[in-house]
């Protein structure tokens, strides 16, 4: 836990002076730290290649890759994306026929499946992408862990990012906000017949509290946008 260091009422100006450049000192160690680990680390994504831009969302083109799937029933996103994590980190650390172990990679995403969960509620499956020597071959999930390995075939998807923690109400909002923005742009009638009304990627560990990113992801079909078809080799 993170105590915040709160100036007394009394303290004299050269006293609030040093506390508020200890704070200074802290946000900074903290936005170093998870600078350090970054670089620390080549963490392995998807591939894509940015295919269109807006002032508040992008469309990506993405390649073909391979992902572990946990579906999740849970009530609440939060729940849900802890469940299945929870199960996805047990698989890397070995949980799995051949005892594997499998680096980290980004993002770790989850997909909302409208009226799918208990009581009509949503379901939920979150998605580990496989390391690239894993991606033809990955090792096969213990039974009790209820993953199972997912195609992702090439598509094209809307991204709109958003800083902190994703939670409940935050991911709805931020979902609303790509939607309107969709329906005013030119892609406006281009959303894909999805299994999934939208997915969250999250890229930033659980410890890390300054610099966090997630983004919103809708599929979308890009052929046909304005009288024109987009494509392009896969990058990013």
């Amino acid at each position: 836990m993170i105590h915040v260091l709160q100036t007394h009422p009394h303290q004299n100006p050269q006293s609030q002076t040093m506390v508020g450049r200890r704070l200074t000192a802290i946000a900074s160690l903290l936005s170093l730290l998870s600078l350090f680990a970054a670089a620390c680390y080549a963490i392995e994504s998807p591939q894509y290649t940015i295919v269109h831009t807006e002032s508040d969302f992008e469309v990506r083109l993405y390649g073909n890759s391979s992902w572990m799937s946990a579906p999740a029933n849970d009530l609440s996103f939060e729940k849900a994306t802890f469940n299945g994590y929870q199960r996805l980190f047990e698989y890397t650390q070995g949980a799995n026929l051949n005892c594997s172990r499998l680096a980290m990679t980004l993002p770790v995403s989850t997909s909302i499946v409208p009226g799918a969960g208990p009581l009509r509620s949503s379901a939920y499956v979150v998605r580990f992408y496989l390391p690239a020597k894993f991606q033809s071959t990955p090792p096969t999930p213990l039974p009790e862990l209820n993953l199972e390995q997912y195609t992702w075939s090439s598509h094209y998807v809307a991204v709109r990012k958003f800083p902190g923690f994703a939670l409940d109400d935050i991911v709805l909002k931020e979902a609303k906000k790509l939607a309107l923005s969709l329906s005013r742009s030119a892609w406006a009638n281009a959303t894909s017949k999805s299994d999934y009304a939208y997915s969250i990627a999250q890229y930033s560990t659980p410890f890390q509290i300054i610099g966090r990113v997630n983004e919103v992801w809708v599929d979308v079909e890009a052929a046909g946008v304005n009288g024109r078809k987009l494509g392009g080799v896969a990058s990013s």
